[in-house]
């Protein structure tokens, strides 16, 4: 065998800080930061500040970073043919030194949480400490064997919207107030929004799923279904969002999502014709605007889902956000 040529420590560092995938604790800040505003009780004090610092650095670094290190771990034969890149089938990092990653990041994740639990005290912080933990079990049981929730889509999706559109909510409330019930709505339409952004984004590994014997959507009914697929339960969120915001009484909130809706049908329609190269008019802030954000990929299919997630994205987080602010103004 080849010998794996040495690298210096800063680029250790790198590979150990590369294999967390910083890119993807972004994809937790959303609904933390929509679980707080809901809350409506966070205060303009250092001491909230700092909850909130460490609520991000909990569930992005920590929380998502622990559970893309132990998929890396664990997925080390998949990325050899899906991304021979990345830090360990590369050689940049060791078996033994990615289980030393996740180890470490797991332990500070545990004590963190235990600590900030005890300062909220009482139901609240159960609530909080029970989330994350949770939270971290589910990331580890999603690609670690034996159960390896990550080979079917029928239960890696729902472990995705589990971990980050569920509890991410609920924690972020819980940090700062009793847990209100249009959080726990909010919540539900992140979870099923992120079900179907998961089940989109395994375009990607298409060709490395099927050799593994992964069940993911797309290898079991092909792209155009999944598509359709991800895109009715897309629109369900939206009709059940507007419909909650017209029972809560925010009228220009309905009509935001109602508006949201009908631009999400009208790209879906191209992109469903066309899995490989629908919505082309939007690849441009994909490659520029956004592609350091959400990422590249060589897969067709996979490009043009990160041109609908652009839009879709952008569509329902603007939405949510005004709506974690008009519950908050509820409360305050």
């Amino acid at each position: 065998m080849p010998a794996v040529p040495r690298i210096g420590f800063v680029d250790k560092i790198k590979a150990h800080l590369e294999l967390l995938d910083p890119v993807t604790w972004i994809s937790v800040f959303p609904c933390l930061a929509g679980g707080v505003m809901a809350s409506g009780a966070m205060q303009p004090t250092v001491h909230d500040y700092l909850l909130l610092l460490a609520l991000f650095f909990l569930y992005g670094p920590l929380g998502t970073g622990f559970s893309q290190s132990v998929n890396d771990y664990y997925d080390l034969e998949l990325d050899r043919v899906n991304e021979p890149t990345r830090p360990i089938p590369s050689g940049r990092l060791t078996e033994k030194e990615a289980g030393w990653n996740w180890g470490i990041v797991l332990l500070i994740a545990v004590l963190l949480s235990s600590w900030l639990g005890l300062h909220i005290g009482g139901q609240r912080g159960m609530v909080f400490v029970g989330s994350l933990l949770i939270g971290l079990f589910v990331g580890f049981i999603y690609s670690a064997p034996p159960l390896k929730l990550k080979k079917n889509i029928l239960l890696s999706a729902p472990a995705v919207g589990l971990s980050y559109g569920f509890i991410t909510y609920l924690s972020a409330n819980a940090l700062f107030s009793e847990i209100r019930p249009e959080v726990l709505w909010l919540a539900g339409l992140n979870f099923f929004m992120a079900v179907a952004l998961i089940i989109m984004n395994d375009f990607k590994s298409k060709e490395g799923d099927a050799k593994g014997g992964m069940k993911s959507l797309t290898v079991m009914i092909g792209s155009k279904n999944t598509f359709l697929v991800a895109f009715i339960i897309i629109d369900l969120v939206f009709a059940v969002f507007a419909w909650l915001a017209w029972s809560w009484g925010f009228t220009v909130l309905f009509w935001c999502v109602l508006t949201g809706f009908a631009l999400n049908v009208f790209i879906q329609i191209p992109l469903y014709r066309d899995p490989k190269s629908g919505i082309t008019f939007v690849q441009h802030a994909v490659d520029d605007g956004f592609g350091n954000a959400i990422g590249k990929s060589e897969v067709q299919e996979h490009s043009a889902f990160l041109r609908f997630q652009v839009v879709n994205n952008i569509l329902f987080l603007t939405n949510q956000m005004f709506a974690a602010a008009l519950i908050g103004s509820k409360y305050m």
